[in-house]
């Protein structure tokens, strides 16, 4: 990514925020950051920590920024950004605004302008996110460049078609939760046979982090990476038999249809 560009963020809330983090301890300097948002006060507030310039209204974000991220309520897209056409023609405009695919910034922005739509997930902010990215975008070369340079240091790029950006988006933004719930599970039963809390949330903790860097890194499937774990007769079979009985597959499923609406 080129040394002048800079990043400007259109709303500056949780995920605005994560990106923002993860951009810094990457290694990108917080003062080539600027952001606005609806309450000033808290904005600086959020800001400051990073080092991220806090500005009044969107249209200095859009004056300032080489690369502008649209990171407000999918449902205020349209409000803050159409007043913008003009500025943001000639900028790189990113949208982490879920749900608000290239169709609709075609009608929104002005023709010709450069645009990706990305759904990231929270761990972003510890450059260990998954981001979708959808697969139909306008970024020229060095924009695109820019792009995976910047986004790529913050977690897996994960270009799908649009159809199935919904479901991709599902399992990467909405697992954090359900990971957290599982983590917090595993830490409970520890609890239940004596080990101290903190003990067993970062043995869990690291146990994720772990076994989903050994696929990201080997490609096994991962029934493999189960029947490896799994001696005959042994303990951790009877764990997942466990598992199997109470429906645990079927229950992350339904947990996905619940969203999908399927």
């Amino acid at each position: 990514m080129k040394e002048h560009w800079t990043i400007g963020f259109l709303g500056f809330g949780n995920m605005a925020r994560a990106l923002a983090q993860g951009f810094v301890r990457s290694g990108f300097p917080g003062e080539r950051m600027v952001a606005c948002a609806k309450r000033y006060g808290r904005l600086c507030e959020n800001a400051a920590p990073l080092g991220v310039r806090p500005v009044q209204t969107a249209a200095e974000v859009a004056a300032q920024a080489d690369l502008v991220i649209v990171a407000v309520k999918p449902y205020l897209v349209e409000e803050v950004v159409s007043p913008l056409r003009g500025a943001l023609r000639d900028k790189a405009v990113v949208s982490v605004a879920s749900g608000v695919f290239f169709d609709r910034y075609e009608e929104i922005l002005a023709p010709g302008t450069q645009h990706i739509s990305t759904i990231p997930n929270t761990p972003v902010a510890v450059c260990e996110g998954a981001v979708v990215c959808e697969q139909k975008h306008s970024l020229g070369a060095e924009a695109f460049e820019a792009f995976t340079s910047l986004f790529g240091k913050v977690g897996l790029l994960e270009f799908v078609e649009t159809s199935k950006a919904g479901a991709a988006s599902t399992i990467s933004g909405c697992g954090p939760a359900w990971a957290a719930m599982f983590l917090e599970a595993l830490g409970d039963a520890a609890v239940k046979y004596g080990v101290p809390r903190e003990n067993a949330y970062r043995l869990a903790a690291q146990m994720i982090c772990g076994t989903g860097r050994l696929y990201l890194e080997s490609g096994r499937h991962p029934g493999a990476m189960k029947d490896a774990v799994c001696s005959p007769g042994g303990t951790t079979i009877r764990g997942v038999a466990a598992l199997e009985q109470a429906g645990f597959r079927g229950a992350v499923i339904a947990a996905v249809d619940a969203i999908e609406g399927k």
